[in-house]
């Protein structure tokens, strides 16, 4: 398993918006429940909007033994974010983890 499916400092740390057209209702994976519709054509990741922000299907401590909920169904935002990017160390710096 890679520290990206373990860490989970990218789900709190960043806002996920993502197409409308991506949720369940619209005909895509992500589950309606977890998606806030920002406008026509645009939604949300359920808590990613919070201060601090936290995916809503992040559970487990950041770090340590983290999981999405969602991880098969997650938005294109998640999909497309990498492992040991400049923003994933920026997230692990977020909440005091070392760069990979």
């Amino acid at each position: 398993m890679s520290i990206c499916t373990t860490c989970g400092a990218c789900c709190a740390s960043f806002r996920v918006d993502f197409s409308v057209h991506e949720t369940q209702a619209m005909g895509g994976r992500v589950p309606d429940g977890l998606a806030v519709q920002v406008n026509h054509s645009l939604a949300r990741l359920r808590g990613t909007d919070h201060s601090p922000p936290r995916c809503a299907a992040l559970t487990g401590k950041i770090g340590q033994k983290a999981t999405c909920g969602i991880y098969e169904w997650r938005p294109s935002p998640c999909h497309e974010f990498e492992e040991g990017s400049d923003a994933c160390n920026r997230a692990r710096q977020r909440h005091g983890l070392t760069p990979i």
